[in-house]
């Protein structure tokens, strides 16, 4: 007998569900085990005390009434996840139970105790509470953003929605599946059939289609899902999103009749400026080069003398044309260089800059200017482009020398990359008039100038062209100085020119 007593309170004292006994109308504590202490966080000296000596923090609810009515009547009371706020060292904390009152009964029926059992749910409680906000959270995101959600029951085919969904399809009540895909547009059938079959394997399910109402204009949407399979790996529901996207589809309609516009437009656009580059190349310099013939036949006429204004006068024509040539050729190379017929080819730069050396003797000489030169690397790039590129810079650099000292132009190179290919930073210094930090980065628009043409001549075009080029090699082109202490232009160029 005691020992059986023994076990039995060795089974109730270590169960971790919190029991105690309860006997009297004032609820004396007669047994306590370690879950229920713990879950009053008292201290272990409660045996004998009573009820709402132990726990005064709950004599407003209804817990000892509810005990009371149970000593009373005999009938057990059982209460679901009931909101408890302890003191547990000092501090009030809040709790959840699901709790039982239960009689406890002599062999004559006579309640003379009660047992109180409780399972704190508080993290089941607030685990619920947050799903229930998510839930009011993504609704009123639905709500709000015009979608419409839809469950699909696939072995009865009904379908729950909510949110704008029946306003999307504009139907009123329940509606079957069938009738939803009666709604479809005949030519978008296939479209919806060939989604759900690769949702089989995918588990995803996307596509857009036209949903056709009587008396109705056509309305695009887009059908977003997944399939939810059972246990067996059966496909059991499809959850998803209904989204209107027909404002979409408009827009992107009469975004593509202006893109297909303007992709006219400017094919008609680049056709003129080929054969606005054909008559410069063909009508404009003939004439011009006349001019300078006859202005030279003329001016050697022997049988004629002529006085200094003409002789002077003879020189500006010959300059103007000049200028004029200049100025054809820029803008002929400029509008041609988007064109891709010219071929890519291996290009010493040591060979490159020899040849412009001696293009440019005469000006060398006149100027005294000296060149200090390294030795370059081979690229691959478009041979006459890139002699375009350093003509340009080694002209700019004689054309802006200080009038009181020899022009001197260092040519400096290192190695480098441009997103991950090897490339070659070539560095043309010189020691000319230089130019504003500010200007760094204008002296590469079309048509700018720093100087007057009458103080340099020029069109304007040749560093425009310059970075043209440089980036036509998936290059770049940048520029520093200081105003009278030179100038340094630095030009980046991949070795190779890989598809990018």
């Amino acid at each position: 007998m005691y020992r059986n007593m023994g076990l039995l309170n060795d089974i109730v004292d270590n169960t971790p569900l919190p029991i105690a006994v309860y006997s009297g109308n004032n609820l004396k504590i007669e047994l306590a085990n370690a879950s229920m202490i713990k879950t009053w966080g008292k201290g272990d000296q409660v045996i004998g005390k009573n009820y709402l000596d132990v726990l005064p923090e709950i004599k407003n609810d209804d817990f000892f009434e509810q005990a009371t009515t149970v000593m009373k009547t005999g009938i057990p009371f059982h209460g679901t996840n009931k909101r408890v706020d302890l003191v547990i060292e000092g501090i009030m904390t809040t709790h959840y139970f699901n709790y039982s009152f239960i009689p406890l009964k002599d062999a004559e029926g006579i309640v003379y105790g009660i047992m109180n059992t409780g399972t704190d749910v508080t993290d089941l409680h607030l685990a619920q509470q947050q799903v229930k906000s998510s839930e009011e959270r993504l609704k009123m995101a639905i709500e709000a953003s015009d979608l419409g959600t839809y469950e699909i029951d696939l072995a009865t085919k009904k379908i729950k929605t909510s949110g704008h969904f029946n306003s999307i399809w504009s139907i009123e009540g329940e509606i079957s599946n069938e009738e939803i895909i009666a709604k479809l547009h005949p030519d978008d059938l296939a479209v919806r059939s060939k989604a759900h079959e690769q949702a089989l394997i995918t588990g995803k399910i996307c596509y857009d289609v036209r949903i056709v109402n009587k008396d109705q204009p056509v309305k695009w949407a887009k059908i977003t899902g997944e399939i939810i399979k059972d246990e067996n790996g059966t496909p059991a529901t499809i959850i998803g999103i209904v989204q209107d996207i027909n404002e979409q589809r408009k827009f992107e309609e009469k975004l593509k009749e202006q893109i297909a516009g303007s992709t006219e437009e400017l094919k008609r656009s680049n056709e003129d400026l080929l054969h606005f580059a054909n008559v410069v190349s063909h009508d404009l310099r003939e004439p011009v080069r006349k001019i300078k013939i006859f202005n030279n036949l003329i001016r050697n006429e022997k049988d004629i003398n002529f006085n200094d204004n003409c002789k002077k006068y003879f020189n500006k024509i010959d300059h103007s044309t000049q200028r004029m040539q200049n100025l054809i050729e820029g803008i002929l190379s400029y509008s041609t260089l988007g064109n891709n017929t010219q071929p890519i080819e291996k290009i010493d730069l040591n060979e490159v800059i020899e040849s412009i050396k001696i293009d440019l003797e005469l000006i060398i000489k006149e100027k005294g200017a000296i060149f200090i030169g390294c030795d370059l690397p081979q690229i691959e790039g478009f041979p006459i482009l890139i002699s375009q590129l350093f003509y340009n810079l080694m002209q700019n650099a004689l054309k802006f020398s200080k009038a009181n000292e020899p022009p001197r132009v260092i040519i400096t190179s290192s190695s480098t990359s441009i997103e991950e290919v090897d490339a070659v930073r070539i560095s043309i210094k010189d020691n000319g008039i230089g130019m504003d930090a500010d200007f760094a980065e204008k002296i590469f628009n079309a048509f700018e100038r720093l100087h007057s043409k009458d103080e340099y001549e020029g069109n304007g075009l040749g560093l425009s062209l310059c970075r043209k080029i440089a980036k036509r090699h998936h290059g770049t082109i940048t520029a520093t100085g200081e105003k009278d202490n030179g100038a340094e232009f630095i030009v980046t160029l991949p070795l190779q020119q890989l598809m990018y």
